[in-house]
Formats: structure tokens, sequence, C-alpha cells
């Protein structure tokens, strides 16, 4: 990705900015209807938030993926075929979306994982990241830990999470017994982008090879119809059934600050600073000997939006030519940046464990809600303890909007 001054962000946003003929979201903006203290409890416990996010457990996913993977080599293919076959494993409809293109080095080989629990849906949000890791000169070890290794590892744990829970939603949608039918209509789809990085220096054509050649491709194909696609129009795109882009980049590292770059999406990001709020003063963060997020003395992931904010651009990154064909993004990046990014230092050292257990918390509960989903809420907190069990129930009062 790449972090634009001012001026040139000024620009960016005019060229991007779609004209008012594009789809926006469909369902608009709306109020997300909030868990109950005990099914935030479910998600918060299982399955262990952090299990898959360890980088000590040559299991975990995180593990899998932190290794060098610059496109076209077979760290890569070994990174992409484990993320397929787990996500083949949940019985997730998984397309691999192979392409070349010429790069400074060549032409290379590139290809695009997208995961979809419904592909029949009407609709679906996408939660998306980078799974290719920068190039450098030999000896490469670089690992891109924050860069995206771990936003790709979270984006495994989500559907770990919510697979069962989209199932029992689907059970309830055919059984006509859900209030809410357009809402149980999207679906989740993940999104593993291929070369987002350059391989000499950030331009136009190098740079989000996997992204660009995606939003093209979605946008010049016409959607199949279904019975399940009954609120689309005839000439409807593959592009246009996208409700949001929620793009992960650069986290993982301690202290991130993440803004909202568009109006757009404003209502969407302030529903996630919601569920940070309401699980923070719960006692849900608190991990371990982390007092720093304990109830009153925990910090916001994210800077606070007032009533002057505006359209001011972005960072460069996988979101641009969606949102340049009038796709509705939430763009969640560290900025500033890691003090790691882009060197070696960017590996398992840069992660902060009690960061990456609260994304992956924030993340299920967030989506959870963005979707309708209906956690147990009799399941024990038996991961985290009685103690936290309590403080999770004692917060009902904090838990309003």
């Amino acid at each position: 990705m790449l972090e634009l001054s001012l001026p040139r962000t000024l620009v960016l946003f005019l060229l991007v900015l779609p004209s008012p003929t594009f789809q926006r979201s469909t369902l608009g903006e709306r109020e997300l209807k909030q868990l109950s203290p005990a099914a935030i409890s479910t998600l918060v416990s299982s399955p262990d938030p952090l299990k898959q996010l360890d980088p000590k457990n040559p299991s975990s996913h995180l593990s899998k993926i932190l290794i060098p993977r610059v496109p076209d080599t077979e760290n890569n293919t070994l990174v992409r075929n484990y993320i397929v076959s787990k996500l083949e494993d949940m019985n997730w409809h998984v397309e691999q979306d192979a392409f070349k293109d010429y790069t400074p080095y060549g032409e290379k080989q590139f290809t695009n994982i997208i995961a979809t629990k419904d592909p029949k849906a009407s609709r679906r949000v996408i939660v998306a990241a980078h799974f290719d890791s920068k190039y450098f000169p030999e000896p490469n070890r670089f690992v891109g830990a924050t860069d995206s290794a771990a936003p790709c590892a979270i984006m495994m744990d989500l559907a770990e999470a919510l697979n069962p829970l989209l199932d029992d939603r689907a059970h309830r949608l055919e059984a006509g017994m859900e209030e809410d039918e357009d809402v149980s209509d999207t679906t989740l789809q993940l999104v593993f982008f291929d070369g987002e990085e350059a391989f000499k220096d950030w331009t136009a054509t190098d740079s989000i090879y996997g992204a660009r050649h995606l939003a093209e491709k979605w946008a010049t194909t016409y959607a199949l119809p279904n019975s399940k696609r009954r609120l689309m129009g005839p000439q409807a795109t593959e592009i246009s059934s996208i409700e949001h882009l929620i793009l992960l980049d650069l986290l993982g590292a301690e202290s991130p600050l993440i803004r909202s770059y568009t109006l757009d999406t404003a209502w969407l990001y302030d529903a996630l600073v919601s569920v940070e709020k309401r699980l923070g003063d719960s006692g849900a963060f608190a991990y371990g000997d982390e007092q720093g997020m304990v109830p009153g003395k925990w910090s916001s992931f994210f800077y606070r939006r007032t009533s002057a904010d505006k359209n001011l651009g972005g960072i460069g990154d996988d979101h641009i030519p969606f949102l340049q064909k009038g796709v509705d993004v939430l763009h969640l990046i560290a900025s500033p940046f890691p003090m790691v990014w882009h060197t070696p230092r960017d590996d398992a050292s840069a992660l902060h464990m009690p960061t990456m257990r609260r994304w992956n918390i924030l993340f299920r509960v967030f989506m959870s809600e963005y979707l309708n989903l209906r956690p147990d809420e009799k399941k024990s907190r038996s991961a985290e303890g009685e103690d936290s069990t309590t403080a999770v129930e004692r917060s009902d009062s904090d838990l309003g909007p």
C-alpha cells in the first residue's frame, strides 16, 4: 500500500470518486441489531480467539501464512493452497482467480482467492486482505506479519467462528423464520488478493495486481439469475451485488490508529467503534497481565469522527479499483504505518498478542451484528474463565447505543 501526502490524497480522491449513477450499498445506512451480553460472551470465547493467531503454534493459521510469499513463487502457492483447503473443509465455495500480468520483472502469475459462504445469495459483504508479501532482492526473508499475514489469519478465524452461525441463519431463512429477509440474504465473502505489493516502485501499473484484475472482471461479468437473486436487475454485474468491501491491512502491531476515509461508510465505521466500546467497557479486552486493556484503561483503536469530517481521500490499497466502480469501502488500515513496515522486522516479534486477540473478537461481534447472526447465549466461557463471564454479563448497562 502507499501512504499518500495530503496534496496527492486530494487528487486521488477526485479521481476515484464514483459517478452518482453508480450503485451504492443496496441496503443503505441502517442500524445494526446489537447482540446481547450473553451472545457476545459466546463469541469472545469460542473458538479460542488466539489459538489460530499464535506464531508459536506451528499449526496455527498465522504460522502457515507467515513465510515469504511473493507472487509466482512456491511459497505463495503453499500459502494459497493452505487457505483454500481450510475454507473448503468448512464447505465454503472457493474460486481461484488465476491470471497473468506484466511486472517490472517480466510476466508473473497471480491468483486471487474468493471464498463465499453462499454463492447463490443476492448480495455479499466482503472482508478482504492481500496474502502476498513484498518482493525484496535475495535473500528474501520478509514475511510481512502485519502486512498482511495477521489480517489473513484473522479472516480465517472469522470464517471458522461464524461458519456455524451462518449455517443456522440459512436454515432460519429457508424456514421463513427470519424477520428481515433482505439482511439475511446477504452472505459473507472473503477475498485474499494476490499481488498487492509493488515489485519496485508503487505506480498505477506496479501495484494491486489482483485487485485491479478482479474489480474489472466483476464489473464486466453479468450475474447469473437464480431464485435468490430476485432483487437484482437483468443487467446486474457481479460487482453490483457487493454491499460493502471491508479491507484489512497493517494490523497486529500494538496501539494502531484507524481513520474513517469516506462519508458513505462513516455509519459503518461508527458501528465498529460502538462494538469496540461495548467490548472494552465490559472487560472483554482484558487478557493475561495486560493492564492497558482493562475497563477504564483501554484506548480506542479509532480516531474520533466529527461533524466536520469530509471525503478527503485515503491510502492507496486494494480497495481503490472497487471504490472507482462505486463500491462502498471501509478501509481498516493502521495510519501511521507500523514502524516495522517493509523491513525484515515485520515478523512475529512485531505482533502484539493482546492486540491480535482484540481485533479477532472485534470482527466476530461486528460481522455477527452486520449479518444478523445469533450466537448461542447458553454456551459457557470456560476458555476465558468465570471472572471474564461475570465482567461481560455485568456490563449489560454498558451495551446500549
